[in-house]
Order: C-alpha cells, then structure tokens, then sequence
C-alpha cells in the first residue's frame, strides 16, 4: 500500500526544500529532544542517535494528536574535524574559531536519516569529506555578519555564502546540507513512499 505523505520532524527549512525537491508530499512536525553528546559516543553513533530520537519523538507525536499513523522523517548533521563534533556556533568567538578549525582542511560531515513505521525505525548515515580552502579572520568575522552561520553545524552553510570556502567535495551535496537524497528515496521506498523518480 502506497503512502500519501510522511511527517518530517524537522524545523530546518533545508530539510523541507530537499524534500520537497524529490518530490514527496509532507507535513512538519515539532520536536524537541536531548542533544547532547553521550561520553565517548562516535559522530556516527552519535548523529544516528539523535535522528532516531527525533523520528520516534515525532511518532509519538503524532500519535497523541490523533493524525493518523504515517511515516516519520528525521535527520540529524555533524561537522567533524579532528574527532571533534563542531555544533552550531553559540556566538561570533565560537564561529570563528570553528571557521580556523576547518580553514585549509578537509573535514567530515556526517548526516543520519531515520524513518520511523509501524514495524519501527530505520536509518541511513552519509559521510561526505569537505575541504575549506584557506580562510581569514576579516571573512570570518564578515561571514558571522551576513546572519547566516548562527543556526548550522560547523558554522557554515555550503547552500549559501559558506560555498566560497568550498575547495573540493567528496560525497553527498545534500547530505552536507542536511538531508541526504540518495539514502532518504532508499528508506521511503522500503516504507512504500512515492517519490518523484
């Protein structure tokens, strides 16, 4: 039996615009869970974990509102330089010294999608290898400027002006920004979700 739409629980308007953009119908969802780092927990397990969280917090959810039972989407990013899971930025010091991190290197973005049905939840992990070609201080206090880095993982955003610290690519576009395509047509076909491929 085919799905007509799926829940996303995500407030991030990346998410909805790539979801959007293969083509399959949804409704948002609200969630809020727990996203601290567990001690000694890998990015992979880490990020895996929290979208898991968030894909069965949005079950629930949904669950309680009385909607009817559908598929819930949730995906969760890290940047990871150096074994270190850079966050959003809490303030123009934090970005900045997130930019220096990445600035001249390569780093890894992990993303996990998970996709929450009746017979429960399964998930999905793109890693993708970023490299940052050299990056001042005068642009990355520029960059804080513009508004864009406060709400992204690493402090940068590779949709937006973020691109031209972009040398080089090694995965999955979308996954970096925060849905990655291939991995989520994977999971709403095993669930029997229309997409527009």
């Amino acid at each position: 039996m085919r799905v007509d739409y799926v829940y996303l629980a995500s407030a991030s308007p990346r998410r909805s615009a790539l979801l959007a953009q293969i083509g399959v119908p949804f409704q948002l969802l609200s969630v809020s869970i727990d996203e601290s780092i567990a001690s000694a927990e890998t990015p992979a397990a880490y990020v895996s974990r929290l979208a898991e969280a968030k894909a069965d917090a949005g079950r629930r959810q949904s669950h309680v509102s009385g909607s009817a039972a559908r598929p819930v989407l949730a995906a969760d990013t890290a940047v990871v330089i150096d074994g270190e899971i850079l966050g959003k930025p809490v303030d123009c010091e934090d970005a900045q010294r997130m930019l220096r991190l990445l600035s001249g290197r390569t780093h890894e973005v992990l993303t996990a999608v998970a996709l929450a049905t009746a017979s429960g939840i399964a998930g999905r992990v793109s890693r993708s290898q970023v490299t940052f070609r050299a990056v001042s201080a005068m642009e990355a206090r520029e960059y804080w400027n513009t508004g864009e880095p406060r709400d992204k993982a690493g402090g940068y955003a590779i949709q937006g002006r973020g691109a031209v610290f972009v040398a080089d690519l090694h995965g999955s576009y979308s996954g970096v920004m925060g849905l990655p395509l291939y991995e989520t047509a994977e999971l709403l076909r095993l669930a029997s979700v229309a997409t527009a491929t």
